[in-house]
């Protein structure tokens, strides 16, 4: 009965949960229907196979790029008291606005643009949104809560997505063309991601922070500057983010990229959503799983073994040809995907100083939050040198290998 009550979710640890509810529905969008356009739209202005699944790479890339600049001197900010909160709902505005405007666009080259302006606007808001961890619950339950978090914002996603979905493919039966399916698709979802974010905008309050000084923004680069000079003297922190940065750039650049792939290899659409569709499913008892099994085991023990799965998925990915290949790299993913990121959140919150962790969450989100950079350029080179998305895909392995090296080496700090 203790150990029940132990779990349970205060109020304000579900208002933060409700964010990744909120959010994932941008996240599945970006992963399933905003690609297939982006296909449609692509193919319009004569682009080939190849050159599609390279662009979009590109424009993933972009946002990582932007958000790196952007994120650990907004995070350094946030950490000042009164700061987190507001420039956590600027970055939500510059999403949600982002996302609706996303459909107005009738050629690649400006969707792919606000592309890059909403999902910057997303990776910047998921840097407050972690950093909030450490104010919204204790250390010992961080790793539950935050499983908790991806599980629900797994499942909670289908619920916009598969209205989303029904409305895309029954565009025609309803007197719609696709693409004004996607508008109300893009509206949809803002409106969704808003809403479930209010809880949090009405509860979350700044516990942990830096008093307010004197010339703010200038004091906010001085401290990320020091943190930055110094980071190399805290292995631990160090050697984990040197880890992440491989390895969950390859996770994130499997999630952004696995429609655009499957769609270079011309395999049914519907089907590819459908798959996608059933890794959101199966993520969600597999998150909850990892979180339980955070009690018995460290996540020291439970993130090589994630890491290990993904090297194996990225060996797959060379040889994927059929529909029925892709179904089984869906759910394999989907066993693994909530936990790799759960854990290394919640992993990362315990290691850091709670009063800076709008400026180390800053730091890891450069590592891959957001957008995946060194995983989708290897992706988008290797399949245009090569001509084969599978070999761009499968080269992820490596990113994989030297991830679980780097981090079994911050285990010994």
């Amino acid at each position: 009965m203790e150990q029940k009550e132990k779990f349970r979710l205060t109020g304000l640890e579900r208002a933060w949960i409700l964010y990744d509810v909120g959010n994932s529905a941008f996240v599945l969008l970006v992963a399933t229907l905003i690609p297939i356009f982006f296909n449609a739209l692509a193919e319009e202005g004569g682009l080939s196979s190849v050159e599609y699944l390279a662009y979009w790479g590109y424009a993933a890339s972009a946002v990582t790029v932007i958000t790196a600049i952007l994120s650990p001197i907004l995070g350094t900010l946030a950490d000042t008291k009164g700061f987190k909160k507001p420039i956590f709902i600027l970055c939500l505005v510059v999403g949600v606005a982002g996302c609706c405007a996303m459909g107005l666009a009738k050629t690649w080259l400006p969707f792919l643009l606000i592309f890059i302006f909403a999902k910057v606007g997303f990776s910047g808001s998921l840097v407050f949104y972690d950093a909030m961890l450490s104010d919204v619950t204790e250390p010992e339950r961080m790793d539950v809560v935050s499983s908790r978090g991806y599980a629900w914002g797994y499942i909670g996603s289908c619920v916009p997505f598969l209205v989303c979905l029904a409305l895309v493919l029954g565009a025609g039966a309803i007197g719609l063309s696709q693409m004004t399916a996607l508008n109300i698709s893009l509206f949809i979802t803002a409106v969704w991601w808003l809403v479930t974010t209010l809880p949090l905008l009405k509860n979350y309050k700044q516990v942990h922070y830096v008093e307010v000084k004197e010339h703010a923004i200038r004091q906010s680069f001085a401290r990320i500057g020091h943190t930055i000079r110094h980071l190399h003297e805290d292995k631990q922190v160090f050697w984990f983010l040197l880890a992440f940065f491989c390895y969950i750039d390859g996770v994130y650049t499997i999630i952004d990229m696995a429609t655009a792939y499957g769609t270079a290899l011309g395999l049914d659409t519907t089907g590819l959503l459908l798959a996608l569709l059933v890794t959101q499913i199966v993520a969600f008892p597999s998150a909850l799983i990892f979180g339980r099994l955070s009690s018995k085991y460290p996540s020291t023990t439970l993130i090589p073994v994630c890491i290990a799965a993904y090297a194996g998925i990225a060996a797959f990915a060379f040889f994927l040809t059929q529909q029925w290949q892709f179904w089984v790299l869906a759910v394999i993913v989907g066993m693994f995907q909530g936990g790799v990121q759960a854990l290394s959140r919640s992993h990362f919150a315990k290691i850091t100083p709670p009063e800076k962790s709008g400026e180390y969450f800053g730091l890891f989100d450069i590592c891959g939050k957001g957008a995946s950079f060194l995983g989708t350029m290897i992706v988008s080179v290797g399949s245009q040198l090569t001509g084969s998305a599978n070999v761009g895909v499968g080269s992820l392995i490596v990113l994989f290998i030297i991830g679980f090296v780097l981090f079994k080496m911050s285990c010994k700090e």
